[in-house]
């Protein structure tokens, strides 16, 4: 059904409060959906009713320490589901395990259980330190939940402690002495705890539990990354005699127990049936309608702005609504439209609205998550950072502003409405992709199919090599240490050898240089240091952006938001890892704009398919952002202006293919329409890779020639945005028929006539989406297609 424009017309008085509150109560999905019949411009698709699971329960196993039992009880805790008691007992027996169930399902007593009795056990011992454990978070907000919780329960003799960047130097030195449970991530095992080993030396020798918590984040390269710190922390913990029991929890994703054992390289036992209760969820897919003022052709509106207009109306209805935006200048544009339309009609609800997002200070993301749990906030728009398992019950509304990337993320999601007990509702609002427009057509797409497998490559030398110098660093390399890193060892450390950075002895593989080698690499991007958002009035720092996004992101000119504030970036110091802003909105917005090139490094598999050639190697990706747009809301242009910023460089694997010139001259394509037409073929592909990889579009690049230097062919890359690879490209390439049909399927199907956002059009092209042709893309695809088998 079409509806119309929206129409907010509530007033908020004490009395309209309490019957709210009172609505919320009893909440009612259906109700609230068809609520949103006139709030947004769309069409609801399709509504799925996902029912709600009984609870199978278990027992509280005999060897749980007396006093956590109660402690545990003591919460309201009387009965375990079988999943917990499943994962806690195969814990307690020393059997590695992973614990992969759904949201809110209560995974955090499957590994605190045995955990906590370890370590309350050992506090009674007579001599010694008692036993020890380490539970990794993903991010700081986790291992801060978790600590409070532990905190509450209050066990006598266990002393835990959050260690992390943050932490201040007076109060390192007792968590080294004398914590017995320590919250931490794995940032800081690499960087402190890893090359400052001799320091931790009791905790280590006590070690019994390590709990890697929330580990299907641990995917493509960061999750590379994770899988050679455990490698060196099990080096570690074997170098004092310990061998601790890895117990990990993870959101629902395909083959858990493969995905654990190539992040820790250990057998691992996987449970996966769920045996916790879930309350009924109505599920909606919604199209947004064309732009205002647009015809038949007109540009789709864009996910945000609609899931901006759908969240206004349920919070004014009293429903605690969170919206999850795939980008961080996303969010803050969701907050402050839901902000201006609430002022309308409800001054005092305006205010209990914000945003979320990476790149905040902790302490201001502290007092979100607070303000989230305890009411103060009625909605919130946020990044995925608010997707991990940080305790916000009682959401009733989620509303999804695109799809998500993942399966996983989108249950992920999802799961963070009605978690306690009550029905839930849940809205995924399509952007203008192609993606997301072929999956809210067809349904079973979302609904009917499997949750990806997480990919990671701990072989990956590009991860292995810096690695295997801080190991290096921590103990001298031998032989034996291919049972723990691979059997690529010797190659990696022969090419470490002949760059100087590692010396051969006869005691082994030491390192060569007076430094530390993990000051020179970074878990989660390039190494490069974060750079700072600094109010040039009031010297205060705003937030971070990684250097990788800084170029497009904070320049000189660039239009950054925070919190619903317009500022102007008046200097990007790269030098000085900052960028100057002063605060102010001009009225406009602004877009980099960037070039680039690809460089093919080495060929490591390929396919004919008739004319069509397909491709997977090593590329090197070169990009320079060389100037940006300035846009008035309208989206106009209002001009372009340069900027002299350096290219930088990324070595990464990639899938592409290529077509000989004759082969498009005889399908009726002059040459002057190839570029346009490798471009769109391009952008939708790059759409279309999550059908068949576990990777955001966000995740991955691409680049379009008419005729490529190493190739000399027309030819479309698209390749991992990461160094060294994350799986992605690989996967296409191993899917190419299902990936490269589907794009060209949805590339047909769109009704629009030149080409738009929902086929060929890109959010992320860095040359405006010019030049794009639509009916050229399909005929390459066809091409390429021919002869696909």
């Amino acid at each position: 059904m079409s509806v119309a424009p929206p129409t907010l017309v509530v007033a908020m008085s004490a009395a309209t409060d309490r019957s709210r509150t009172a609505a919320r109560a009893a909440f009612d999905p259906a109700v609230a959906l068809s609520s949103l019949c006139g709030a947004g411009t769309g069409e609801l698709l399709h509504v799925r009713e996902l029912p709600q699971r009984d609870a199978v329960t278990a027992a509280w196993p005999e060897w749980v320490n007396p006093q956590v039992a109660a402690a545990i009880r003591g919460t309201g805790v009387g009965t375990l589901w079988s999943h917990q008691r499943a994962a806690a007992d195969l814990a307690w027996s020393g059997q590695h395990v992973v614990l992969s169930t759904g949201t809110a399902s209560g995974k955090s007593l499957g590994y605190l259980l045995p955990m906590l009795s370890a370590v309350a056990d050992g506090a009674s011992a007579p001599t010694g330190r008692g036993a020890t454990a380490i539970y990794l978070a993903p991010t700081k907000a986790l291992a801060a939940d978790q600590e409070a919780r532990i905190r509450l329960y209050a066990v006598p003799g266990v002393r835990a402690a959050t260690y992390d960047g943050d932490t201040p130097p007076d109060e390192r030195r007792w968590i080294r002495d004398h914590a017995s449970l320590l919250l931490t991530n794995p940032d800081l095992l690499h960087h402190t705890m890893l090359p400052g080993h001799e320091r931790w030396a009791s905790f280590f020798r006590a070690l019994r539990y390590v709990v890697v918590d929330e580990c299907h984040v641990y995917k493509g390269v960061f999750g590379s990354h994770v899988a050679s710190v455990l490698r060196r922390l099990r080096r570690i913990a074997a170098r004092y005699g310990a061998s601790p029991t890895f117990v990990l929890a993870s959101a629902t994703i395909a083959t858990p127990g493969l995905h654990c054992e190539e992040l820790t390289g250990l057998p691992i036992e996987a449970i996966t049936h769920d045996g916790s209760p879930r309350a009924a969820m109505t599920f909606a897919l919604w199209q947004p309608g064309g732009k205002a003022g647009g015809g038949q052709d007109s540009a789709q509106r864009s996910a945000v702005a609609e899931s901006a207009d759908l969240m206004a109306a349920l919070i004014s209805q009293g429903v605690q609504t969170l919206t999850f935006a795939r980008s961080r200048v996303g969010v803050e544009v969701v907050a402050e439209m839901v902000r201006s339309a609430l002022r309308e009609v409800a001054p005092g609800s305006a205010r209990s609205v914000a945003a979320y997002r990476g790149g905040y200070l902790p302490e201001e993301r502290r007092v979100l998550e607070n303000d989230l749990r305890t009411g103060v906030l009625r909605g919130l728009a946020a990044t995925s950072a608010l997707e991990l398992g940080i305790d916000v019950s009682g959401l009733d509304a989620v509303i999804l502003a695109g799809w998500p990337g993942t399966h996983a993320s989108l249950w992920q999601q999802a799961g963070r409405a009605g978690r306690s007990g009550r029905r839930s509702l849940v809205v995924l609002v399509a952007a203008d992709d192609p993606l997301d427009t072929f999956l809210v057509h067809h349904p079973e797409a979302i609904f009917d199919r499997p949750i990806e497998t997480a990919t990671l490559d701990p072989a990956n030398p590009f991860v292995l090599a810096p690695h295997l110098t801080a190991a290096a660093h921590e103990l001298p390399l031998t032989e034996a240490d291919s049972d723990i890193f691979g059997a690529t060892l010797p190659a990696v450390v022969d090419t470490l050898v002949a760059r100087g950075l590692l010396r051969r002895r006869p005691k082994g593989w030491f390192w060569a240089r007076e430094d530390r080698p993990t000051d020179h690499f970074s878990l989660r991007g390039d190494g490069d240091d974060d750079i700072r958002i600094v109010e040039t009035r009031t010297a205060r720092v705003l937030g971070t952006v990684d250097s990788a996004r800084a170029h497009a992101a904070v320049h000189t000119g660039a239009v950054y938001l925070h919190q619903g504030q317009s500022h102007v970036v008046t200097a990007l110091d790269l030098e000085a890892t900052s960028a100057h802003v002063v605060v102010g909105d001009p009225g406009w917005s602004t877009v980099a704009r960037s070039v680039s090139a690809f460089d093919i490094q080495q060929v490591e598999h390929e396919k004919s398919w008739g004319a069509a050639i397909l491709n997977f190697g090593t590329i090197r990706v070169r990009s320079q952002v060389t100037s940006f747009l300035r846009l008035l809301p309208s989206g106009e242009v209002i001009g372009e202006h340069p900027l002299d910023l350096p290219e930088r460089a990324l070595q990464t694997r990639g899938v592409w293919w290529t077509l000989p010139e004759s082969a498009l001259e005889a399908a009726g394509l002059d040459e002057a329409t190839w570029p346009g037409a490798l471009h769109a073929a391009e952008h939708a592909s790059i759409g279309m890779l999550p059908l068949v990889a576990q990777s955001d579009r966000w995740d991955v690049g691409g680049v379009s020639t008419a005729l490529h230097p190493d190739t000399g062919m027309p030819t479309v890359v698209v390749y991992d945005g990461y160094p060294g690879g994350a799986g992605f490209a690989r996967r296409a390439y191993d899917e190419a028929v299902t990936w490269l049909m589907a794009t060209r399927s949805a590339v047909a199907a769109c009704p629009c006539k030149d080409g738009c956002p929902s086929c060929v059009q890109s959010p992320k092209c860095g040359n405006g989406n010019n030049p794009l042709d639509k009916a050229g893309a399909i005929v390459v695809l066809d091409l390429v297609l021919a002869e696909a088998s």
